[in-house]
């Protein structure tokens, strides 16, 4: 019980990073690109201050280094894919996108380690990724950019190799940190390399962004890191697919997103996809 309760806790905070990527970006709040990177500096001092205080500062950047280079990729083409993409897409079906690629991305990944994946699981996967399909294809009445919904594919790729790459973390923590740190240069070479621009930047989306990366970000990947190792990559990749749902109806009462018997339909079909998933 305890691990579906932590569980649930990371997926609400995911939910979370959609809702206030959303609202900075697609309000004019702040420019894509900028939130990408406050939102990684942001996270990576929060990290940073909390592996301080538990007196792991001497050497956690360099912890567990076999396998740290696909995390911090992972990660930095996650955030800036994800911000680039809510430029133009709602957030429930940004969602969409991102976890229906994170989910073959895991799968796929699951299948290469040699992960067995029962029947009922695929079952299960298929379900939801069903339900999904009902809340959200064609959309919410909002007229779906390609271009962006390939930048929110690409993000998807990249958090599936992040939570691939975090099934071999030995201290959760430690190496969430690690991989926030060493993204840093790399996320602020990209950012000037894709234009961001500090010259808009207002107090409230600035705020946003620092939320998202300290809190949602920084705190929800590393308490992630703790169960994707129990979850294994099949049921981790499956239980993802719940945050669409939890985007989707936040959405419709915090962004003005239609919300219908649709919803409470496709919620249904996803949260019994993971069940049975999980059951597997």
């Amino acid at each position: 019980m305890r691990l579906w309760l932590l569980t649930a806790l990371a997926m609400a905070a995911f939910a979370a990073n959609s809702l206030l990527n959303r609202y900075a970006v697609g309000m004019g709040q702040i420019d894509a690109v900028s939130f990408a990177v406050v939102r990684l500096l942001a996270g990576a001092v929060m990290l940073a201050a909390i592996v301080g205080l538990r007196g792991l500062a001497g050497g956690v950047v360099w912890a567990g280094w076999p396998g740290r280079l696909m995390g911090v990729l992972g990660l930095t083409v996650y955030l800036f894919g994800f911000s680039l993409a809510y430029t133009s897409l709602d957030a429930g079906a940004g969602a969409l996108i991102l976890f229906g690629a994170v989910q073959i991305t895991m799968f796929g990944g699951a299948l290469v380690a040699g992960d067995g994946v029962p029947r009922l699981r695929w079952l299960g996967a298929g379900l939801a990724f069903a339900g999904l399909a009902v809340l959200l294809w064609p959309g919410m009445g909002i007229p779906m950019s390609l271009r962006h919904a390939g930048m929110m594919a690409v993000a998807g790729l990249g958090w599936g190799v992040y939570s691939l790459a975090g099934r071999r973390a030995g201290d959760p923590l430690a190496a969430t940190t690690a991989n926030f740190v060493l993204a840093v240069p790399l996320g602020i070479a990209a950012g000037f390399a894709l234009g961001m621009m500090p010259a808009g930047l207002t107090g409230p989306g600035v705020a946003l962004a620092v939320v998202s990366g300290a809190v949602t970000s920084g705190l929800g990947y590393a308490l992630w890191y703790a169960v994707v190792p129990r979850l294994g990559a099949g049921r981790a990749s499956v239980a993802q697919l719940s945050v669409p749902v939890l985007t989707a109806a936040a959405g419709a009462g915090l962004l003005g997103e239609p919300m219908d018997a649709r919803l409470v339909l496709a919620g249904l079909c996803v949260l019994g996809g993971v069940a049975m998933a999980s059951r597997a």
